[in-house]
C-alpha cells in the first residue's frame, strides 16, 4: 500500500529563483522543490558571514571582467566584507579547477566561486575545455569538501555570454548557500545521535 501525498502537506524547501521580469527559458522548468511535512530539511542560507575565494579566467577578459564585477557586487549586496574575499586570476578556464582546489585546500574559504567564459569556435577545443573545467571544478569540491560553484559560461557566441553575466550572481548565491548547509551538516553530525 502506498501513501498518497496531499499538496497541502507539502512545504517549500527552497524559494524560487527570481527572474527579474525575464521569461524563464523553455529548457528549464519553473517551480519550487516541495518536501512532504514531517521530514527534516537541511536548508542553507545566503549571508555575509563567510570568506569566499574567487577563481576567474583571464581569457575572454571582456566577459570575465563583467562576471567578476557582477559577482563582487552580489557579495557586497549580501554583506560579505571585501577583506573576506580572495580573487585569484588564472590564464583560462582550463586552469580554474587547479586554482579552485588550491584555494579550497587552504581551508581559509567557506566556498569557492569559479568564473570563466568558453565560447564555441570551429574546432572541438571548446568541448574539451568546457568539459574539463566542469569536471575539474566538481572534483575540487568533492575532494576538499568545500563548495565550488560553477560560474563558467559555455556559450555559442559573445552575445549569449553578454546575456548571461548575471549567472555570476547565481554562482555566488549557490556557493554561499552550500557553504551554509555544509556548516549546518557538520554541526548536526557533531551533536548527539537521534
Amino acid at each position: 500500500m502506498t501513501d498518497q501525498i496531499d499538496e497541502r502537506d507539502m512545504v517549500p524547501a527552497m524559494s524560487p529563483v527570481e527572474m527579474d521580469g525575464d521569461e524563464p527559458s523553455v529548457e528549464h522548468a519553473a517551480g519550487e522543490l516541495q518536501v512532504p511535512l514531517g521530514y527534516t530539511v537541511l536548508k542553507g542560507a545566503v549571508d555575509g558571514r563567510r570568506a569566499v575565494g574567487i577563481v576567474v579566467s583571464k581569457f575572454n577578459a571582456e566577459i570575465t571582467n563583467a562576471l567578476l564585477e557582477r559577482a563582487l557586487a552580489e557579495l557586497d549586496e549580501i554583506g560579505v566584507p571585501r577583506d573576506a574575499v580572495m580573487i585569484m586570476p588564472v590564464p583560462g578556464a582550463f586552469e580554474l579547477p587547479v586554482a579552485a582546489m588550491a584555494l579550497a585546500k587552504t581551508r581559509r574559504y567557506s566556498a569557492i566561486v569559479a568564473l570563466g567564459c568558453v565560447i564555441r569556435g570551429e574546432t572541438p577545443h571548446f568541448d574539451y575545455i568546457a568539459s574539463e573545467a566542469a569536471s575539474g571544478l566538481q572534483l575540487a569540491a568533492i575532494e576538499t569538501g568545500v563548495p565550488v560553484s560553477f560560474g563558467v559560461l559555455t556559450v555559442e557566441n559573445r552575445k549569449q555570454a553578454e546575456e548571461r553575466i548575471d549567472r555570476a550572481a547565481d554562482a555566488v548565491r549557490s556557493a554561499l548557500e552550500m557553504a551554509d548547509v555544509f556548516s549546518q551538516l557538520r554541526a548536526q553530525a557533531a551533536g548527539p545521535l537521534r
